[in-house]
């Protein structure tokens, strides 16, 4: 669902009008359920701006540079993990014995600043027309 949500918000963004659930589908070639499901999601999650009405539909309410892909992910599929563990106690039986929680708990944070990283603008640019490479922190033990 976050593929698709990331293809919504760089159609929403293009423009930043008001485009309805229907004529986002149609642009990005989704289902109208898929685009209307994961539509609410992102406005539930203050990403868009939902309108009812005739003219009605939703609209980005920042613009393209300033929402990054790890906030869209996060608006559909909740905190950026690798693993339950990394992100909450308690969610698994072998925690007590398991000694790969510290670094799976660096490398979900090594994916989530570089998701942080990239805008829906870059996202939207042309393949040679992006900012530059990723700068990734190299994480040490």
């Amino acid at each position: 669902m976050s593929d698709y949500a990331i293809l919504l918000m760089v159609e929403l963004a293009r423009d930043r009008e008001v485009l309805s659930a229907h004529a986002l589908s149609e642009r990005v070639r989704v289902e109208v359920p898929t685009a209307s499901k994961v539509l609410k999601l992102l406005a539930g999650n203050g990403l868009l701006e939902s309108f009812r009405g005739a003219n009605g539909g939703y609209r980005v309410t920042r613009g393209a540079a300033d929402i990054n892909v790890a906030e869209v992910i996060a608006a559909i599929e909740g905190p950026i993990a690798m693993t339950e563990c990394s992100v909450e106690q308690g969610l698994c039986n072998q925690e007590d014995s398991c000694e790969l929680r510290g670094n799976w708990q660096r490398i979900s944070l090594a994916v989530a600043e570089a998701l942080q990283q990239v805008s829906l603008a870059e996202m939207a640019a042309p393949p040679g027309r992006k900012a530059g490479p990723l700068q990734i922190t190299t994480l040490t033990a």
